[in-house]
């Protein structure tokens, strides 16, 4: 009877052995694949970071090139803005009103025909649209669209007004 507890007990030894063994395996294994799959989202995860960073690169690119654009044109505006007080020191309108009002008036009107033209390319509007209703009607009757004198590319006579009536 010793044999046979002897036996039963070597047998329940193996036993639990083998199902530590498998139990050992299924756990590594399971966690081997865990792992994996863990590894492949992180590399994804890398990938997508690696992508974000070389696009925040291109983007700070672009924008440097942007913002120095911007500032030239900006640099620009500053010095017609400059040159336009220069040129509104000099005259003195209350003068010119008094003088000769249609020629003042054509004047401003022109400026303003001049100013909204600018409006619409920058803007992006590039085809050639009428001035609005109110830049052409006027009470005085002057129609004329070139005050500015030294505007590029623009016939800046404004020495002369156009009388137009529009129906």
């Amino acid at each position: 009877m010793i044999k046979l507890y002897g036996i039963i007990f070597i047998v329940t030894i193996l036993g639990g052995l083998g199902y530590g063994a498998k139990y050992y395996y299924d756990t590594t294994q399971n966690t081997i694949k865990q792992l994996r799959e863990n590894n492949a989202q992180l590399e994804f995860a890398v990938d997508t970071a690696q992508q974000s960073v070389e696009t925040l690169q291109s983007d700070i690119i672009k924008m440097a090139e942007l913002n120095s654009s911007l500032q030239e044109d900006l640099q620009k505006a500053e010095r017609y803005g400059d040159v336009l007080r220069n040129k509104l020191s000099k005259m003195n309108l209350v003068t010119d009103a008094l003088k000769d009002p249609k020629k003042l008036e054509g004047k401003m009107n022109g400026a303003t025909a001049n100013l909204w033209r600018d409006f619409m390319e920058d803007t992006g509007n590039t085809n050639e649209y009428p001035l609005p209703d109110w830049l052409l009607k006027s009470k005085a009757g002057t129609g004329n669209q070139n005050g500015d004198e030294n505007r590029e590319n623009k016939n800046t006579n404004s020495d002369t007004t156009k009388t137009t009536t529009i129906e």
